[in-house]
């Protein structure tokens, strides 16, 4: 695992191309941890996700797993879910910065949704994205379920989960899965880019933006426009909120300093 912070950017960067980046226990505790920092470090503004090599990242990497000391128990299997692969996406999707993917290559099972629980998502046109899990007997996991619909519609969601065909690049942009497909040698900087966008823009307001899209897929509209109104009073007590008002007067580029 690779990490730098440039800029207000903090790269998390998946660096076993030998395993196509499969993520083993230390590195998820890793990412979550990283995420974790960046929602509490002033410094840090936006955050990239990627990976080297030829894989964003292959899945959940078991086989540095360890052995079973014991016979499993009802309620082992559901306990490491939601210990392991559904922390990981939930550490993503209530990160208060805004998290890139940029999808350098294959990204299957819980790499899929790994990438996809990111708020943006930007990919080399050589990547490809598996719902690999049917392919091997299993049930999604990760938020898989929870995402796709909510991206695609269930239809296109249960094509993807029930035959576990590799999904181009260009047909995920399509799907609505990506939003932007670039060659593979303009994609770091493309990620570099947008993420510098978001590191030079009013952090806060970027974060509760993202809290309220997130939660206004679960929602009722009642509790989505209580949320916006709760939204805007925080909002409006940064010192971001106010230079964004005073530059529209004054007719000059704001100058956010992200909080």
């Amino acid at each position: 695992m690779l990490h730098a912070l440039d800029g207000g950017v903090s790269w998390i960067t998946l660096n076993r191309p030998e395993a196509m980046n499969a993520v083993t226990r230390d590195q998820r505790e890793r990412i979550i941890a990283l995420l974790a920092d960046a929602s509490a470090d002033p410094a840090v503004r936006a955050v990239v996700l990627t990976a080297t090599g030829r894989g964003f990242c292959a899945g959940a990497d078991l086989r540095g797993a360890p052995a079973q000391a014991r016979e499993r128990a009802p309620g082992d299997v559901s306990r490491t879910i939601r210990l392991g692969a559904q922390r990981l996406i939930a550490a993503v999707l209530d990160c208060e910065k805004p998290v890139i993917a940029a999808v350098n290559g294959t990204a299957a099972g819980i790499g899929a949704h790994l990438a996809f629980a990111c708020d943006l998502v930007l990919a080399a046109d050589t990547a490809t994205f598996v719902e690999v899990f049917v392919r091997r007997g299993l049930v999604p996991d990760g938020g898989g379920a929870y995402l796709l619909p909510r991206l695609v519609g269930p239809q296109r969601a249960k094509e993807l989960m029930f035959f576990g065909d590799a999904l181009s690049a260009a047909d995920a942009e399509r799907m609505g899965l990506v939003n932007r497909t670039v060659p593979g040698a303009e994609l770091e900087a493309l990620a570099g880019e947008w993420a510098g966008r978001l590191s030079a823009g009013p952090t806060r307001a970027v974060a509760l933006t993202k809290q309220l899209v997130n939660a206004s897929l679960d929602g009722d509209r009642a509790t989505a426009f209580a949320a916006e109104a709760a939204a805007q009073e925080i909002n409006m007590t940064t010192r971001d909120a106010d230079e964004g008002v005073a530059s529209f007067v004054e007719r000059r580029t704001p100058e956010y300093r992200g909080h």
